[in-house]
Order: C-alpha cells, then structure tokens, then sequence
C-alpha cells in the first residue's frame, strides 16, 4: 500500500498582516523533519485531490508548529482559497521538504546578508531562530523590500519580540541587524534593495563597511525578477553562488518562489 506524498495538518493561527498578505500555523506532525530554511508543497484538497504550491516554512525546526506566510491573489488557483483559511482547517504539507537556502550550503565567513522581498522573507524567519546561524555568523544582516509599509509583515516581531527571545536574545541582540525598506511610500529606508547596497546608503544607516566577497555570504528569497538583480549585482562584486544543492558558494538562491 502506497503511503501518501503528503500529511495532513490542522491550521491553529492566523494573522492578516493587510489586504494582500496573510500568515498561518498548523499543527506539527512528529516526524516531520527538516532544515531551517527549506520549503515543502503545501496546500488544500480541491476537487477530491491535493493541490499545493512550494512555501518556505516560516518556523524554526525545533518549534511544535509550522508556520507560513502566503500572499492573497484573487484569481490564484490556490491563493484564491488558502486566504479564507479558518482555524481547524485542514492543509496538505509534503513529507519531503527540499531547498537551497541552508547554511551548509554557505561558505564559512564572517557577515551574512539575507536579503528579501515579500513573502520572500518567510525563510529567513525561520533561520533567524537557528542558532547555528548566530554561531557561524558574527553579524546578520536581514534585508527586507516591500513596495508598503503594510506589507512589511513580522516588523514588530524582530523589533522587538525576537531580541527579547528566552534563549536567543541576546545573539540576536549583539549580531542581528533587521533593515526594512519600502519603495512606493515615504520610509526611513526608502528604495529598492539593490540601490540602497549600490549607493553606500544601506552601509552608513547600518554603521558596516560595504560588501566584500572574501568575508560576506549572502541568501536571496523574492521574485524571479529579484533574484536576478540582486545575483547580478553580487556577481559584480565578484561574489559566486553556490553551483548547486550541497556544493558551497559564497550566496544561495531559493528559485521555487510562490507566485499562485
């Protein structure tokens, strides 16, 4: 008897951080294993059958739940109807997570820039909670690009929550730099990622010395769009990504971005 590709989770939480954005939790099933940073095919049962989507698991792997982070699109075969969850729901979530945003896929080095865009950003929540992260890393840098400031979803969590953190706050509070930034309002960080890095900007807010290929690593989680800007721009400071899966680089990319 063939056992089924996915399990099936309750949902227990839920936020809507505004119109277009949302975050959920399930339950957590016990064997499910897997590394801060990956994604799984999460979904629902449509039609008598599942249909999911690659999500970054926004939770950490030694949390009880999951957790992610998901936009709404109205006429999104999936989206459409993941944001009118309601707790006690059931999802699908595959047994086998997967992913190229891991740590041991990084060379060793000193600072790492995490950049993000939108729901981008789930995978890096999940890796702000490792503390191998804090333990290979002397400083973090998480980059967030949004177009509103309603979209900058967790701000207040990695404000103020997460530095106040029972057991990791104070690694957080000595390396982790969280630097939101918006594009199409009026923002103390205002601009696309790639420009604020560019223009010095980003390194005088932050008080660091600009990128450097022999002492900074890099992961990048947004749309196609904006991985290749962000690869182009660090392939000019001479940075080189990761080949592929289990071969280390000096950055890392997550292609499987949900865009439904």
């Amino acid at each position: 008897m063939s056992t089924s590709p996915y399990i099936t989770e309750t949902v227990t939480d839920i936020t809507h951080w505004n119109e277009t954005l949302f975050s959920f939790r399930t339950t957590r099933n016990q064997g499910f294993r897997f590394l801060n940073g990956q994604f799984v095919m999460m979904g629902l049962e449509v039609e008598g059958k599942p249909l999911t989507r690659a999500y970054s698991i926004a939770s950490a792997n030694h949390e009880d739940f999951l957790e992610f982070f998901s936009i709404k699109v109205q006429d999104g075969k999936l989206t459409s109807r993941l944001q009118h969850l309601q707790v006690g729901d059931l999802v699908y979530v595959s047994r086998k997570p997967t992913g190229t945003l891991v740590l041991r896929d990084l060379k060793p080095g000193k600072r790492l820039f995490l950049f993000a865009t939108g729901t981008g950003l789930a995978p890096f929540m999940s890796l702000v909670h490792d503390p191998e992260m804090y333990e290979q890393f002397e400083q973090i840098i998480l980059l967030h690009g949004v177009r509103w400031k309603s979209e900058l979803a967790y701000k207040d969590y990695l404000e103020q929550t997460l530095p106040a953190h029972e057991f990791l706050g104070e690694e957080v509070r000595e390396k982790l730099i969280y630097y939101p930034a918006v594009t199409r309002e009026s923002f103390i960080h205002h601009g696309r990622l790639t420009a604020l890095v560019q223009s010095g900007e980003l390194f005088k807010h932050i008080g660091q010395e600009p990128l450097n290929p022999e002492t900074d690593r890099a992961m990048i989680c947004g749309s196609p769009a904006m991985l290749e800007d962000i690869s182009h721009m660090l392939n000019n400071y001479g940075f080189h990504m990761s080949p592929r899966q289990g071969e280390m680089g000096d950055y890392v990319i997550e292609r499987a971005f949900v865009e439904k």
